[in-house]
C-alpha cells in the first residue's frame, strides 16, 4: 500500500496534455494531468472515462453541446461519445480509465501518449 499526495504529484508535471499514471486498481489507471488550451476531438470505442477536477475548471465539448466542469466536480464520458476537453487556463485533472486506454482514443495526433510514465 502506498499513500499518494495528489498535489505533490501534480507539482511534478510540467507539460500539458501529458497524463501520468499515479495509481492502479482493479484494471483501472488513476492518471494525473494538466490541461491548457484545446485537445483533439476523439472517442474511446470500449472505455468510459472519468475526469475529476482538482484545481481550476475546463469545458468538455461534445457533439451535442458542452459542459463546464469546475473544481471538485467530475464528468464521466461514456464509451463511444466523441469529446474534446478545452481549458482556457491551467487545470489539474485526475482521470479514471481502464489500463491501456489511449489518451487520444481513435485519433492519432501529436497529443497521443501511448506509454504514459508513472509518477
Amino acid at each position: 500500500m502506498e499513500k499518494v499526495n495528489v498535489h505533490e504529484k501534480l507539482e511534478m508535471i510540467s507539460s500539458y496534455w501529458d497524463p501520468k499514471i499515479a495509481g492502479e486498481l482493479n484494471g483501472q489507471h488513476v492518471k494525473l494531468v494538466k490541461f491548457k488550451g484545446e485537445f483533439v476531438w476523439h472517442k474511446h470505442e470500449n472505455e468510459d472515462e472519468m475526469f475529476y477536477v482538482i484545481r481550476g475548471s475546463f469545458t468538455m465539448k461534445h457533439r451535442d453541446g458542452e459542459k463546464k466542469i469546475n473544481e471538485n466536480e467530475f464528468i464521466i464520458i461514456p464509451k463511444g461519445v466523441e469529446h474534446c476537453p478545452y481549458a482556457e487556463e491551467e487545470v489539474w485533472v485526475m482521470l479514471f480509465e481502464p489500463a491501456g486506454t489511449l489518451n487520444t482514443g481513435n485519433t492519432e495526433s501529436n497529443f497521443t501518449k501511448s506509454d504514459p510514465a508513472r509518477i
